[in-house]
């Protein structure tokens, strides 16, 4: 992976930090697998190398506090001159272990961990713009980061604008302002399932210097790695695939480390910080400026960090995430080919089953395999909808996605109630839209009981 060096003018400063910058890239992982290894091995092993008579699993550090042996060694860590972890607000040791293995996972430079996946696109986003400022997303978008973007920031004086993921890239660019700092997606849409064409987007990232910021969190690193196609930032809800089971809620995000932060249009990584003592975050971190910034700044003063507890949970979920991912794929593109063909269903779709899906899936994921979201209508009306959701038996109502057991929801009026009309269409949501989190149970099984259910509607 390539790494943005500093400019020359501040080439000098940034070898006298080097060994600073380095100590705090590594954000307090333990001694973390060769990244050389396969991705499944990294799944089960990275981020966490135990020396002789020390715990083969990750343990849980359960404790804000931390002992040092000196005022100056404290004064190090507090100025960003050394690194250690000093409150479990910014870090802790088993969140460092989280941290290091989705790093790995995604060929990043580093990454850090919050309290939830809306917590980490938070992050990601105004570790970047500030005031006055203007960020360019996809419609196809999980409700609560529509409401963040479109509302939420927006009293805090950031614009959105937001466009047709699959819309031509000459009108895309007519809504890119002088203003505009990046542009967001999501691997898989949420719950359009539109598959990002990553060449489009990173191309119009790129020329006009803004970061590209990917939210993975239905595809995961195992099917797609974005940073390998032009984005520059990744974020998680590590509560969906990563965790897999539905204990707990968390986040992550990932610095690709090769965006270019010194060109002028983001000041806040090229001037000194005045919280600690005048850091240049481009000067003293030139490959994970950006991480630093986030963690030392936002994830400080915001204080949405991730609990060691969910930390070693979703650790325990990683080791299974390439064995999940398959079978999840599987039985969601099984459970597509057969409400395709059941009369009482209007329509279906899934990213496996239409062309432009399929090759984008072959151009940018890892694997044949379209996650394990879908989405469906029934041929009648609103009734109809909840006369087959409450049939259900093996699948269950729930607001929540990417679990091993299947669940489904109406997402017109839970996700995304708070969208008008106009808004719902541009995600792709229809009013009679069921969408299915298809589980690692027995297809069989699955199919038998949307079958009953889809005849009693």
């Amino acid at each position: 992976m390539s790494r943005i060096a500093a400019s020359p003018k501040r080439a000098k400063k940034a070898a006298a930090n080097k060994k600073t910058s380095q100590k705090t890239a590594a954000a307090a992982a333990p001694e973390t697998a060769a990244p050389h290894l396969s991705f499944d091995t990294l799944c089960i092993q990275g981020g966490y190398d135990p020396k002789v008579s020390e715990p083969r699993i990750l343990p849980i550090v359960q404790s804000t506090t931390y002992k040092y042996d000196d005022i100056d060694h404290v004064n190090r860590i507090m100025t960003l001159q050394a690194f250690g972890h000093k409150y479990s607000r910014t870090s802790n040791p088993t969140v460092a272990g989280f941290e290091a293995r989705m790093n790995l996972l995604e060929g990043g430079a580093a990454a850090v961990a919050t309290a939830s996946g809306q917590a980490a696109n938070l992050l990601a986003v105004v570790s970047i713009v500030r005031a006055g400022d203007h960020i360019l997303s996809t419609s196809q978008l999980y409700g609560g980061t529509f409401t963040l973007f479109n509302a939420t920031l927006k009293k805090f004086g950031i614009e959105a604008s937001f466009f047709d993921p699959d819309a031509p890239k000459a009108e895309i660019e007519k809504l890119i302002r002088p203003k505009t700092r990046l542009i967001f997606g999501e691997t898989i849409g949420n719950p359009g399932l539109a598959i990002l064409d990553f060449d489009k987007l990173a191309g119009i990232a790129r020329k006009h210097g803004i970061p590209f910021i990917v939210d993975n969190s239905l595809a995961t690193a195992w099917l797609c790695q974005p940073l390998r196609h032009g984005a520059n930032i990744v974020t998680y809800s590590a509560t969906k695939y990563i965790d897999g089971h539905a204990t707990s809620i968390g986040g992550a995000v990932i610095d690709g480390g090769n965006f270019d932060w010194t060109d002028g249009k983001f000041p806040d990584f090229t001037t000194p910080d005045p919280t600690y003592n005048g850091v240049i975050y481009t000067e003293s971190f030139p490959q994970t400026a950006f991480l630093i910034k986030a963690r030392a700044q936002f994830l400080r003063d915001f204080g949405g960090c991730l609990s060691p507890m969910n930390a070693f949970l979703f650790n325990l979920g990683l080791e299974t995430l390439h064995l999940r991912m398959p079978r999840h794929g599987d039985n969601a593109h099984a459970l597509a080919d057969f409400l395709e063909k059941h009369p009482k269903v209007a329509w279906i779709n899934y990213p496996g089953l239409n062309a432009a899906g399929k090759k984008r899936i072959e151009k940018y994921f890892r694997h044949k395999n379209g996650s394990g979201i879908l989405t469906f209508g029934i041929k009648g009306d609103l009734d109809t909808v909840r006369r087959f959701v409450k049939h259900l038996k093996v699948a269950a109502l729930v607001v929540h996605i990417a679990d091993a057991r299947t669940g489904v929801l109406h997402p017109a009026t839970s996700t995304h109630a708070q969208l008008n009309e106009k808004q719902c269409l541009a995600a792709g949501i229809t009013p009679d839209m069921i969408r299915v989190s298809v589980g690692t149970e027995d297809i069989a099984d699955l199919i038998a009981d949307f079958d009953q259910a889809l005849d009693a509607a």
